[in-house]
């Protein structure tokens, strides 16, 4: 049976189509990550729709969102998520910026992007090594305490989808070579390499 990641290819449901079909209509391609969650739809859309709240909660532009999830990706050695967010994040400010992210220099943020940008790496780095003097950096950098705790589970949450990604052994897609800008594809230079070959559902 075809595998993805380290596990077989979980059967067909129409909530897996579902998925796949939105993959196809948003990338023009059925994404590994959505393959491997085809075990559990409603697992991963119960996610997103945490992180939707979380992110609506904390008031977070595209953009902002975009430096939120690639530090986070970067921090964690999640190549996926960082190429996927890397280059969304490209397409909100530029390549240049995007890279600066991923590599931890975050040339190109607001100072209130890049407070937050470096709280979240603490978060996946080392959450229990944070102190009040960490928070007192995001407030100083405009953010409010409901923001906070808000990027906190969104950026929490996005470490648990990374985590079930990376060690299930879900690959990111071949299709990052040709549709990441450059500059991303430098700066990522962690986690599990790109795919060689499109995957394919049967």
């Amino acid at each position: 049976m075809k595998e993805i990641g380290f596990l077989a290819a979980p059967p067909p449901t129409d909530e897996a189509r579902h998925m796949f079909d939105e993959d196809v209509a948003d990338t023009g391609h059925v994404m590994n990550t959505s393959r491997l969650w085809a075990y559990r739809p409603d697992l991963v859309a119960g996610l997103f729709e945490l992180l939707r709240e979380a992110g609506t909660a904390a008031g977070l532009s595209f953009r902002e969102r975009g430096v939120l999830v690639a530090a986070c990706a970067s921090a964690a050695g999640d190549s996926y998520c960082s190429l996927a967010w890397g280059s969304r994040l490209a397409e909100a400010s530029d390549a240049g910026t995007a890279a600066a992210v991923l590599r931890g220099t975050d040339n190109g943020l607001t100072a209130r992007e890049r407070a937050m940008a470096g709280w979240v790496r603490k978060v996946a780095g080392s959450p229990h090594a944070t102190a009040g003097e960490d928070v007192q950096e995001l407030r100083d950098a405009g953010w409010d305490d409901p923001e906070i705790f808000a990027i906190t589970v969104f950026a929490a949450l996005r470490i648990a989808f990374s985590t079930v990604n990376g060690a299930l052994g879900a690959r990111p897609d071949a299709a990052f070579r040709a549709t990441a800008p450059p500059a991303v594809l430098d700066a990522v230079t962690y986690g599990r390499p790109i795919e060689d070959e499109p995957s394919k559902l049967t």
